[in-house]
């Protein structure tokens, strides 16, 4: 009975059947009622993804909210985002070692709000990552850093809004993931190696100067 028991327990870990653990922060770490969520958030001890929270901050977000003028035209948020992507991959990827894959959310949440979840190559580079990222900086803000227990972002995104059909919008509980453009997602993951720092080189210049940093708090 109770290897049934734990058979059982361990089938629904994580889903809405799970009466204790809170199956939104087991997708995708990251839960709307925080702290005061009635389930468990069981952060991770030991994971290949990290979590630098509400790190990217898009100029545009405020007239989503309004529905007023856009700030930046669709062009220029594009460019904008790319460099940001560009930016934090090359030197995640530099300093602590190889990137499977970044993804940035466009929900409008607070829970989610430009969100930036790395997955590495292995468990130790991401928790040496972490140690040394809440000790850094970006763009003058403090970057505030986590394991996450995201491992597969296709269960963690909303396939409604990949579809074009999310009635939800901007706060939608599931990941809406901010695609980059096809060139840059050329040359960060299918150009690695010789040569790849050198072919973005113009948009890297201008956005160099907000790479991760240490600094005082």
């Amino acid at each position: 009975r109770f290897a049934k028991m734990a058979d059982y327990l361990a089938s629904i870990f994580g889903t809405e059947k799970d009466k204790v653990n809170c199956s939104f922060y087991f997708k995708i770490g990251a839960c709307r009622h925080g702290d005061r969520c009635s389930r468990l958030h069981n952060k991770p001890t030991f994971s290949q993804t990290i979590l630098m929270q509400n790190m990217y901050q898009n100029p545009n977000n405020a007239s989503r909210n309004t529905d007023g003028p856009k700030i930046l035209t669709d062009e220029q948020e594009q460019s904008h985002f790319d460099n940001f992507f560009e930016d934090v991959f090359i030197e995640l990827e530099d300093k602590y070692g190889y990137v499977e894959e970044m993804n940035v959310c466009d929900n409008m949440g607070d829970h989610l709000l430009g969100n930036v979840y790395v997955k590495f190559k292995t468990e130790e580079v991401a928790e040496k990552a972490v140690m040394d990222l809440n000790n850094r900086w970006y763009n003058g803000q403090p970057i505030h850093s986590e394991l996450s227990p995201v491992t597969d972002f296709r269960e963690a995104c909303c396939r409604q809004y990949e579809m074009g059909e999310c009635t939800r919008g901007g706060f939608c509980n599931f990941m809406h993931l901010k695609p980059i453009s096809r060139d840059l997602k050329h040359f960060l993951y299918d150009s690695r190696g010789g040569g790849r720092k050198k072919g973005r080189s113009r948009s890297r210049s201008r956005s160099r100067s907000r790479s991760p940093r240490r600094g005082r708090r």
